[in-house]
């Protein structure tokens, strides 16, 4: 089968950093599927990965993101059959997505949405699970609109994960909401997302959100950046607020700024359940397919943002220059082989 790889760590403008290669079609056991890939989304972790993890010549594939067709399942599958189409991010510690078949366990791949074809499918699974279970599982967040009504703050508004955190605090929360965004293009995005609000975070982020919550906010997801923005953070919750983090602070936050008002700080990674096996893993599937169910009724959208073609090294490469620029808007997709 094609696929995308890299053999050692390189920068992203070396061509040898990523790689056109054949590898075998895997084998399919136990509660895997086999997945004939369509479409994949690239996002941070795939950067993070390439440039921290040496696979010393052997070819390893990237990509955790991804849309296709069920083509063969294992012995104990019982959620999926041939033929059956699915979304899924997958799991950090196995072969990724970036290759034309991938094995996948059925507890963490969900239906793909009707309504949307394949690249605007493969755009939302690893934000959508990364920004629900920050949201539900990790803050707390109370679903319904006539649940407990509280305000929401979202750092980073107009990436991946900020996009989905928005939608579903809007859609599916009685929360206020308020995003970060300081281009007048990501502003606009955030907005269109479900904003109630959007603030500069690169000015003064304790007066732009006081400006439109005086009181502070209940939660805040920090999600990119936190190292520059946690005493802000920090000051803007309140008492006994929850702080949400996703990202790497280059400085490790003083954690005692929480302390006085009995603060507390939350960490999400979305491979958590699959990486240690837990024993709710099975609630990933419970998920994409409850986010595949709003979708196709109107309440949730994709957010694809730009479909960078065919999954080849090339298009990868371009798509990791992007993300490394920090600049990106929404997500970033590659279609077919």
């Amino acid at each position: 089968m094609k696929a995308v790889a890299y053999r050692h760590i390189l920068p992203i403008t070396d061509p040898q950093s990523l790689l056109d290669v054949e590898l075998p079609v895997p084998v399919v056991q136990g509660r895997d599927l086999l997945v004939k890939v369509e479409a994949v989304s690239v996002n941070p972790v795939d950067t993070k990965v390439r440039k921290r993890v040496d696979p010393q010549g052997a070819d390893k594939v990237l990509g955790w993101d991804a849309a296709g067709t069920v083509v063969a399942v294992g012995a104990d599958v019982t959620l999926f059959k041939p033929g059956d189409e699915v979304f899924y991010a997958g799991a950090i510690d196995r072969p990724g997505s970036n290759a034309e078949f991938q094995l996948v366990d059925e507890r963490i791949v969900g239906r793909k949405p009707s309504t949307l074809d394949f690249a605007h499918a493969a755009a939302m699974p690893l934000t959508t699970i990364t920004a629900w279970e920050l949201l539900f599982d990790r803050l707390g967040v109370p679903r319904g609109s006539s649940a407990r009504s509280g305000v929401v703050l979202v750092v980073g508004g107009a990436g991946g994960v900020g996009s989905m955190a928005i939608q579903l605090a809007r859609r599916l929360t009685n929360y206020t909401v308020i995003g970060t965004a300081s281009r007048e293009d990501t502003r606009a995005w955030v907005k269109e997302m479900g904003a109630h609000h959007v603030v500069d975070h690169h000015g003064d982020l304790v007066a732009a959100v006081k400006a439109v919550a005086p009181q502070g906010v209940d939660v805040a997801l920090s999600l990119t950046h936190t190292d520059q923005h946690f005493a802000a953070l920090a000051e803007l919750l309140k008492p006994q607020g929850k702080l949400g983090l996703i990202d790497d602070p280059a400085t490790p936050p003083d954690i005692r700024l929480l302390k006085a008002k009995s603060q507390s700080l939350h960490w999400e990674s979305m491979f958590t359940r699959s990486l240690f096996h837990t024993d709710d893993m099975q609630a990933q599937h419970q998920l994409l397919n409850e986010a595949a169910d709003l979708v196709d009724a109107g309440v949730l959208r994709s957010t694809l943002r730009e479909n960078l073609g065919t999954i080849s090294a090339a298009n990868v490469r371009r798509a990791h220059v992007q993300l490394e620029s920090a600049s990106t808007i929404g997500k970033l997709v590659l279609s077919g082989f």
